[in-house]
């Protein structure tokens, strides 16, 4: 595959940036308000998409490893249990929209692709090493298993989004959520 011109460059990313802000507030959202917002034409958006499901992996996959590359980033933080703590919270306090775009996803009857795929192994890659680092300086208890705590994650992202939760809400919800996590606590 050719690379595409600057225009074409610069459409797909509106077109991406669009259709995450479009279908993170509505699963059951069309192409057509992607394009309107995109400011681009419905045929520009299906020469980069040809498929609602394409354009929804595209979006889950840029998010994931959005966030993935944000993990990376903050896992050189001089503060590793700052640095684990606050990814923790913004993965929870965005995944209202990042689970409508899966939610679209499933209701298209679709898989999760495998770039979608590889950026969530990414992501969990990334996450773990937070984890260790947080453990390696004291600030998360060492019997803390990366499975355990990746399914703390999810579960506190997907709950503090099926209950609609108020940031200040949310964040007591986490406040105890990390109590358990900090050393000191017993099995």
């Amino acid at each position: 595959m050719r690379p595409l011109r600057a225009d074409a460059r610069d459409n797909r990313a509106r077109i991406l940036s669009a259709a995450e802000e479009v279908f993170g507030q509505s699963p059951t959202a069309s192409t057509d308000e992607v394009a309107k917002l995109a400011d681009v034409g419905i045929a520009t958006v299906f020469r980069h998409f040809p498929t609602k499901v394409e354009l929804l992996e595209a979006v889950l996959t840029r998010r994931l490893e959005r966030l993935r590359d944000r993990a990376i980033e903050l896992a050189g933080d001089d503060d590793p249990g700052a640095a684990f703590y606050g990814f923790f919270s913004q993965v929870v306090s965005e995944s209202a929209s990042k689970l409508a775009i899966a939610e679209a996803l499933g209701a298209a009857k679709s898989a999760v692709g495998q770039d979608a795929k590889q950026a969530g192994t990414g992501l969990r890659e990334a996450f773990g090493e937070l984890l260790e680092r947080a453990q390696k300086s004291g600030d998360v208890r060492a019997d803390a298993a990366l499975p355990e705590v990746y399914a703390l994650l999810i579960g506190a992202s997907r709950g503090a989004t099926a209950v609609g939760l108020e940031p200040p809400v949310r964040d007591r919800m986490l406040a105890l959520l990390y109590d358990g996590l900090r050393p000191g606590r017993t099995p």
